[in-house]
């Protein structure tokens, strides 16, 4: 049976302005990106081909951060810490629905870290040496793309089949879905910052 509007979940004070700074965040991240496309022939090294000509070009150069100059690094890794709020600001807009609380907080997330771990495990082109400035949707991604070890890939393979199982549990509201979505949101962290929610809102109403 769906949920009503008045049982739909809600987010706090602190999680709504999140939701909705977050967002600009990513506006913010893009133009950010995009200022380096303008000031360095080459802003990501991974993918040369993404460069302007000399005559679209600023006549200056940034300073680098490791592999890439600050804006771009900057950018990114706003996009990183603002990404989570797209999916609080779809859990906010249709958590009133039946299926929309498990699909936005965990279901889409888990999605998107099967993606970005597949991809970087085996697409992403790779810049020697590793750095600790490769920017990562998840603290264990962060630790695969920083070292190119394979052990932290497969440990996010892990985490993200974790959130295939609470995506299934908390679709059925099954007993002890709130402790799945707690682990998954721990450990996927920051992507899993709505799960985590989820399942301390689930935890709460079990109390």
């Amino acid at each position: 049976m769906p949920t009503t509007r008045e049982n739909a979940p809600s987010l706090p004070d602190w999680l709504e302005q999140y939701a909705t700074a977050g967002r600009y965040g990513l506006v913010l991240g893009t133009v950010l990106c995009l200022v380096a496309l303008f000031t360095d022939p080459v802003p990501d090294p991974s993918f040369p081909w993404a460069t302007l000509p000399p005559s679209l070009r600023l006549p200056l150069t940034q300073p680098r951060i490791e592999h890439w100059p600050v804006t771009y690094t900057l950018g990114i890794w706003l996009w990183v810490f603002c990404f989570p709020a797209l999916f609080l600001a779809g859990y906010r807009r249709y958590g009133d629905s039946d299926r929309g609380p498990a699909v936005w907080s965990v279901g889409l997330p888990t999605v998107a870290m099967l993606a970005w771990t597949t991809y970087c495990r085996f697409f992403w082109p790779k810049l020697r040496p590793p750095t600790w400035n490769a920017p990562a949707y998840t603290f264990v991604c962060w630790l695969y793309c920083s070292t190119y070890d394979v052990i932290w890939s497969n440990a996010a393979y892990a985490i993200a089949l974790l959130g295939v199982v609470a995506t299934a549990l908390a679709l059925q509201r099954k007993r002890g879905s709130e402790y799945a979505l707690l682990g998954f949101g721990v450990l996927a962290l920051p992507l899993g910052l709505p799960a985590l929610y989820e399942g301390y809102r689930r935890a709460g109403r079990e109390s």
